[in-house]
């Protein structure tokens, strides 16, 4: 009786304020979420699949009700026209700037393109695709993120070392500018680890994937962390792993980066949340707040297709400046929204 009389003030709270609380998760699905906040609005993307959508809100916890759009649609043949997957918008050099992965069909042959557009508002004005986005070597990548490191541009995704499946591992390459590696690719992190290493097929040719993927760019106090998915989508064990390294290091030397040897953020049983991974990062309007945006299962066995679902929740910094993530909330939880 406490508990419904407690559920019910919070709700009329809500209402009084306006949708002050939200309950993940934020959209009823949409794998590999991201978004990048800027001139009072968020810019949200996940996979579709077939196409580039884009939400804009001031609110990412009322994503249901944002406004979105398709800002680009692939040919129906070609290097780049299926599997289009995990897209990220960045503003990079005064104009936006979206990532994605696509094949032809073949996940084999999946590599990552980029759209650009000039216009202060990106559901606005045009999207040009402007091709493929590559180190020297050209192999296999998907996952592709962008951040920029004292005044200069880095790449970060998942990759294969050669031309067959088998292991994905987490690559790094500097850039001349947004649509241009240079120089080569440099590998910072392999799957190492009994957490990161679950990923059985059930398939004689092809037993096991190991994988580190969905890297994500995250730079506080001095310190760069590369949070990133491993072990297989597929898997309930999907979780978050951690890459450390300090910002006066030099980027581009896998010595650099170290890693932490457990997961920084993984599925809830009690909580019934499964297989959490391919996150990002935002702050709070004000600032003052950092949140965790990330995919996730309501069921253990739902896999790596359309049941997952993107979720919000905040996070804190341990005395070594160090992200703690804490456990995946119950998506019956009452949260307040990001401070304005």
């Amino acid at each position: 009786m406490l508990r419904s009389l407690i559920c019910f003030l919070l709700l009329m709270t809500s209402v009084a304020y306006g949708q002050q609380t939200f309950k993940n998760p934020v959209l009823p699905g949409g794998p590999d979420p991201w978004c990048v906040y800027k001139d009072g609005y968020y810019y949200y993307m996940h996979t579709m699949g077939n196409r580039l959508e884009l939400w804009k809100t001031k609110n990412v916890a009322q994503l249901k009700d944002a406004p979105h759009k398709t800002i680009w649609t692939p040919p129906a043949s070609g290097p780049y026209a299926k599997n289009i997957w995990a897209p990220e918008i960045h503003y990079l050099k005064g104009k936006w700037y979206v990532y994605f992965a696509a094949d032809n069909g073949d996940n084999q042959f999946h590599r990552i393109y980029a759209l650009e557009n000039s216009s202060p508002d990106p559901t606005q004005g045009t999207w040009e695709f402007k091709g493929k986005v590559t180190d020297p070597e050209d192999k296999w990548a998907i996952d592709a993120s962008v951040f920029e490191h004292h005044g200069k541009l880095y790449m970060i995704w998942s990759g294969w070392e050669g031309d067959k499946n088998g292991r994905q591992d987490i690559y790094i390459a500097a850039m001349k500018d947004p649509l241009t590696i240079q120089g080569k690719r440099v590998k910072i992190s392999t799957p190492q680890y009994p957490w990161e290493t679950k990923g059985d097929l059930g398939d004689p040719n092809l037993k096991h994937i190991d994988v580190n993927e969905g890297p994500q760019m995250l730079q506080h106090k001095g310190l760069l962390f590369i949070i990133y998915s491993g072990s297989a989508c597929w898997t309930d064990d999907y979780a978050l792993g951690m890459l450390v390294a300090d910002e006066k290091s030099d980027l581009l030397n896998p010595a650099s980066w170290k890693k932490h040897d457990q997961p920084v953020f993984r599925q809830s049983t009690e909580n019934k949340v499964y297989a959490p991974g391919h996150n990002s990062f935002f702050t709070s309007p004000d600032g003052k707040e950092y949140w965790i945006l990330y995919h996730a299962n309501d069921h253990p066995g739902d896999g790596c297709g359309g049941k997952r679902s993107p979720r919000i929740q905040r996070f804190s910094w341990n005395k070594m400046g160090w992200p703690v993530f804490g456990t995946p909330l119950k998506t019956d939880t009452l949260l307040q929204i990001p401070r304005s």
